[in-house]
């Protein structure tokens, strides 16, 4: 009798992509980093969805919902696009704190739009498929430094593509991620914001804005301290994240060179002196939060060079 044939196996397909910290101080809606925090997803082709996560906010990671942001993206970008759904089984490692302003949202975004190019054979380059999910994100710096990695630098062209510049800082960049208990709704957050600045605000904040990617670009640690003013939705925030202030007060000394709000809140990102000792950084932090009642969860973090790879 002739042999059957086997039926060919769809190789899993592999994606790790970083967390980000978008705004910078200045920079709303502008630019963000890449941090060294990654969610990792295995996709095979299945029968039927499903979905085995491990690591921080599994319960999340691991819902098989429609509300699921990975699988949904996957899903209307496919069917937009006419092509067949294919189910997939997805195990995902998370290290990416969820709803905390560190670009979860992004990232599952981005996640979404590979797999429906890789599974759905679309073709798409670089720019279409950051420009997709900024265009989901409504802003494109977490897309971008999310998918490129180091200091990206966007703004939306039209309704669908971002233009992008990514920068490598220069030198060492340690930075301590607080990030508290409860979440932030993004939503949330932008409805504080008010609809008009003075002449005075936005003037100051592109100075601070310049200033910082010099500041990176030179490898000037320096310029941190006046570069991560912010006038144009830190102060409406800070009701918002009790930790952000705190952390303001030590700005300047044991080895703390600035502090800023984590993309939208509520986390904050605490940047460093390289030739400072990480763990008097570390303590002057914890104390400074607990001479004020607050706790934080401290995450010792630094620039991803890489963004999104197989």
């Amino acid at each position: 009798m002739p042999k059957r044939k086997k039926s060919a196996r769809v190789a899993p397909f592999r994606i790790s992509l970083p967390a980000t910290s978008a705004n910078l101080g200045p920079a709303f809606d502008a630019a963000a980093l890449a941090l060294n925090l990654y969610i990792r997803i295995t996709a095979t082709p299945v029968s039927e969805f499903a979905i085995d996560a491990s690591g921080r906010d599994q319960e999340i990671c691991g819902l098989l919902t429609e509300e699921h942001l990975i699988l949904s993206t996957y899903r209307q970008i496919l069917e937009s696009n006419r092509k067949p759904v294919t189910p997939l089984s997805l195990r995902i490692k998370n290290e990416i704190p969820i709803g905390k302003g560190c670009g979860s949202s992004a990232a599952a975004r981005l996640a979404g739009i590979a797999l429906a190019n890789h599974f759905g054979k679309l073709r798409w380059n670089d720019a279409q498929i950051v420009g997709e999910a900024a265009r989901r994100e409504h802003h494109p710096d977490n897309a971008s430094a999310c998918w490129m990695g180091g200091l990206a630098i966007a703004r939306m062209n039209g309704e669908a593509d971002a233009q992008i510049a990514c920068i490598r800082p220069k030198g060492k960049w340690p930075m301590l991620l607080a990030l508290p208990e409860d979440a932030l709704p993004t939503e949330k957050a932008r409805a504080v914001l008010p609809a008009e600045y003075s002449r005075a605000d936005a003037v100051s904040n592109l100075q601070n804005s310049l200033l910082l990617i010099a500041a990176f670009t030179q490898g000037r640690h320096d310029l941190l301290r006046t570069a991560l003013d912010d006038r144009i939705h830190q102060p409406y925030r800070a009701a918002l994240c009790p930790l952000l202030s705190c952390l303001q007060q030590v700005v300047g000394k044991d080895g703390i060179l600035g502090a800023a709000l984590s993309g939208a809140g509520p986390s904050v990102l605490v940047f460093a002196d390289p030739h400072s000792s990480p763990i008097r950084v570390k303590r002057a932090v914890q104390t400074q939060l607990e001479s004020r009642g607050l706790e934080a969860e401290l995450l010792s973090v630094s620039i991803a060079s890489r963004g999104a790879r197989g």
